[in-house]
């Protein structure tokens, strides 16, 4: 009896759920446990905040018998016979507002796929869809399989013993014969810290191992899987809730080809501008000095303004989220803390559309498949001026420099390098950066 599920056993499960069968019948039905069952159900549902044809989500206590107006105290595009109940944002705007769980969904089977009044309810509801499982599944068990599981302490706490005696001159194994009581781990993990640039010693400065060309393509390796935990894209929405006035920064990488140079993608969603930054590889020390470059550049005050909220995915280079929101020293600066890191679902690049949207410019000028290794900085810089010169609709008609400027000035657009390239000259083409 396996307790992995196929995709058709899911497609079974869905159908068994919506026919309101109980957990014991499905069980029997699939061969499984219906504890396992239980457990599927409760792993990867998802919530859903939807009403029904002509009545949006409305949580509300009181929503059935409500007759109230203008709430919101602004002027409605909705006919004037209508009630705030029927809008979307009634929920946010009323003070009267008492929320209502349907307790049903806390019970066997603990969905809403099979309630006979799913298509007349407004309240949150709890659904089990068997394509969104098996992608979650599949993540979940890839995330499990991949990656070091090891702290930002740990790493810390080794880099103290391995790299002063690695600038000595000292090999790895000596180090490991003579400490291997306080390392506490294998001479290969170490090997394998140092190949993902853990560590403030970097191959180059193992004699031998430069000399020997590596058999296979070393992973990615994540700092700590537990990254996420205070950080979901669940306590990004509770943030942004509490702040709603706070600017959001979305985060990503974008490949050239596999194990090339790759870049860094900083894409400011009020403005639309996007900061692109070229990196030898794609590891977290990489990102981190990115951050602490830009930190150097604008300051404590001008980056902390800027960058309040980042929003990235689940990729291994973002895996040090500590790093990225902590400044190492602060002498003169504001504060130890800088800004706030929060990962998307798993999956879900939808919930950063906007930096994914702007992907398909830097696409224009460098098409998938093509390396970036012959590229410099310079050559970046000159890309992402001509992206940022470039009118948008949704901006008014304005290019994403004149939006910044008008926001935070030049003189900022100055420090981040970033120049207006007139109208005619703007290309987006390969063209530009061939030499």
């Amino acid at each position: 009896m396996s307790n992995f599920f196929t995709y058709e056993e899911r497609l079974t499960l869905q159908k068994d759920l919506k026919e309101s069968k109980s957990l014991k019948s499905i069980a029997q039905e699939l061969g499984k446990n219906p504890t396992t069952i239980s457990r599927e159900i409760k792993k990867y549902s998802s919530e859903v905040a939807t009403g029904y044809p002509g009545y949006p989500y409305n949580a509300c206590r009181n929503r059935i018998n409500c007759r109230k107006k203008n709430i919101c105290g602004m002027d409605c595009s909705r006919k004037a016979t209508q009630y705030c109940k029927l809008c979307r944002e009634c929920n946010e705007h009323c003070p009267e507002f008492e929320l209502e769980v349907c307790s049903a969904r806390f019970r066997p089977p603990y969905v809403c796929n099979g309630c006979t009044t799913i298509g007349k309810c407004t309240l949150m509801k709890t659904i089990y869809d068997a394509e969104h499982a098996h992608i979650a599944a599949h993540h979940r068990i890839s995330e499990s399989r991949s990656g070091l599981c090891v702290s930002e302490t740990e790493v810390a706490r080794l880099n103290e013993i391995i790299s002063p005696l690695v600038r000595q001159g000292q090999s790895i194994h000596q180090i490991y014969i003579e400490h291997e009581n306080e390392l506490m781990c294998s001479e290969k993990t170490i090997y394998n810290y140092i190949d993902a640039c853990l560590f403030d010693v970097r191959n180059i400065d193992l004699p031998r191992k430069v000399r020997f060309r590596e058999r296979y393509k070393k992973p990615e390796f994540k700092v700590d899987k537990g990254c996420r935990i205070g950080r979901s894209y669940k306590e990004f929405e509770h943030f942004m809730e509490q702040n709603p006035d706070t600017p959001v920064v979305q985060m990503d990488s974008v490949i050239g080809t596999v194990g090339g140079k790759c870049l860094l993608t900083i894409h400011f969603v009020e403005s639309s501008l996007m900061l692109a930054f070229l990196r030898d590889a794609n590891t977290s020390q990489s990102v981190i000095d990115v951050f602490n470059a830009l930190d150097r550049i604008l300051g404590a005050e001008l980056f902390e303004m800027l960058f309040p909220v980042i929003l990235t995915d689940n990729g291994s280079e973002f895996s040090n989220p500590r790093a990225i929101e902590y400044r190492q020293e602060a002498p003169g600066r504001s504060s130890y803390h800088r800004t706030n890191v929060f990962y998307c679902d798993a999956g879900s690049p939808y919930q950063k559309g906007a930096i994914e949207v702007n992907h398909e410019l830097i696409r224009r000028i460098l098409p998938k498949g093509t390396s970036f290794d012959h590229l410099t900085q310079k050559d970046v810089f000159l890309m992402m001026n001509h992206i940022n010169s470039y009118k948008r609709k949704k901006l008014n008609n304005r290019s994403p420099y004149e939006t910044f400027s008008f926001y935070h000035g030049e003189d900022v657009l100055e420090k981040l390098a970033c120049r207006q390239v007139p109208a005619k000259d703007i290309m987006l083409k390969p063209n530009l950066l061939k030499k």
